[in-house]
């Protein structure tokens, strides 16, 4: 139903932050990891996963696409609910406990407040096929930088005029990608000029 909240931070405590956006306060229970990402910031941006007991509509927040991925693996195992998937995501970081788990460790995974090994014993043969699909904060960020930079004005307007000089559009994208990684701040005609020497 939500897939992130971005918005003022208008309360933020170890367990829970409340983001404030189009004048909506979002309660949203928060791990360790995300508290540290957000604790000094004045406006963020949280993965949302939204969960609907008879009891209560619960929203968690995470600070990335990975931490939310992990929340949502852990939960689909029997036995592990909204608080104690978080309680390991606060115990272990998401690249700890991709390796705690890819490692077969149910003895580290234990030592999680309110985790016995059977329930340790059982996310470890759940999830460790699992693990290897996850992406690392690093590949995201670099797709999205690379997203972000195909979608720019400047390298769509790069694009088109090296289009119009008559080069292909896949092998244009290619150089122009590489250039923008070395050169962020390049102008438009730098970039047309560097690529042309590419090309």
């Amino acid at each position: 139903m939500y897939e992130y909240i971005c918005g003022k931070v208008a309360e933020v405590a170890p367990t829970y932050a409340v983001i404030e956006a189009a004048g909506v306060g979002y309660y949203l229970h928060i791990s360790l990891e995300t508290f540290s990402a957000i604790e000094q910031a004045t406006e963020a941006k949280l993965w949302v996963h939204y969960i609907v007991r008879e009891d209560a509509h619960l929203l968690y927040g995470f600070a990335s696409r990975e931490e939310r991925e992990l929340f949502r693996l852990l939960i689909g195992v029997s036995g592990v609910g909204g608080g104690t998937a978080r309680m390991i995501l606060s115990t272990y970081t998401p690249r700890e406990l991709q390796q705690i788990i890819s490692a077969g460790n149910a003895v580290l995974l234990k030592n999680v407040k309110g985790l016995g090994l059977k329930t340790a014993q059982k996310i470890i043969v759940e999830l460790s096929g699992k693990m290897m699909t996850l992406r690392s904060n690093q590949a995201e960020a670099f797709e999205q930088a690379m997203t972000s930079a195909t979608t720019s004005p400047l390298m769509e307007e790069a694009m088109a005029a090296l289009q119009m000089l008559g080069f292909q559009k896949a092998a244009s994208e290619k150089v122009l990608k590489a250039i923008l990684k070395e050169q962020p701040n390049a102008s438009v005609e730098e970039l047309i000029r560097a690529a042309l020497k590419r090309l």
